[in-house]
């Protein structure tokens, strides 16, 4: 049975990393609601909501599914936490980010990112964790940094694989984890459920000495 991965996000990050891992697939954002539970700790929301994202999107592909065809769905979703224990998400504008971003620059925050892996009725779930420091940033700098766009979809404010990087002066744990899908947990969970994570790179290596691309990524 040919199994087909699918990327249950719209995050242009996330799809960056799954080519990095050399992976093809398709894209299907879930759309369930994102909100926090009472009392609901950071790291059991980014496990929930990456776990929520993949059932969404798992159910419907077994509503249109049409063939034999095995679909293996990828959730994920993440969370800054600011060294006060504040939680932040994506800014709802501008003075959101600078709220964000006065808590975190000149200091040490915490980014969790919760991945989670749904074949049939099974699923595997991941907690990542990484430590971030920030420089110091001048307030003007932050209001130039949000004029350029791109805190605006952006867990925290800032992301690592772009502008966001002039700010980052270390980071412990797992860069992938902080961007906003950690590829070594996500190896381990496809393993875990059967999926030959190797075959889908020899395939696509072979496609790209044959010329051609990918069918499956939207």
């Amino acid at each position: 049975m040919k199994t087909h991965i699918v990327l249950a996000s719209a995050s242009a990050r996330r799809r960056d990393l799954m080519r990095q891992a050399g992976f093809d697939f398709r894209i299907s954002p879930a759309n369930i609601d994102e909100s926090p539970h009472p009392g609901e700790t950071p790291s059991d929301l980014v496990l929930r909501l990456a776990l929520g994202k993949a059932r969404a999107v798992a159910g419907e592909a077994a509503c249109s599914a049409q063939d034999d065809r095995r679909v293996v769905v990828v959730g994920a979703d993440t969370v800054v936490v600011s060294s006060s224990g504040d939680v932040f998400g994506k800014p709802t504008g501008r003075d959101d980010f600078l709220t964000m971003f006065r808590a975190l620059a000149g200091g040490c925050h915490r980014v969790l990112t919760g991945v989670a892996v749904v074949a049939g009725e099974r699923s595997r779930t991941a907690l990542a964790e990484a430590h971030v420091t920030l420089r110091d940033v001048p307030e003007a700098e932050m209001s130039a940094y949000w004029a350029t766009g791109e805190p605006r979809d952006k867990a925290g404010g800032y992301g690592l694989q772009g502008l966001g990087a002039i700010f980052v002066r270390a980071i412990e744990g797992s860069p992938s984890a902080v961007v906003g899908l950690p590829l070594d947990e996500l190896e381990r969970l496809l393993t875990e459920l059967g999926v030959e994570t190797w075959r889908f790179r020899g395939a696509r290596r072979q496609r790209r000495r044959n010329g051609a691309g990918s069918k499956l990524e939207s």
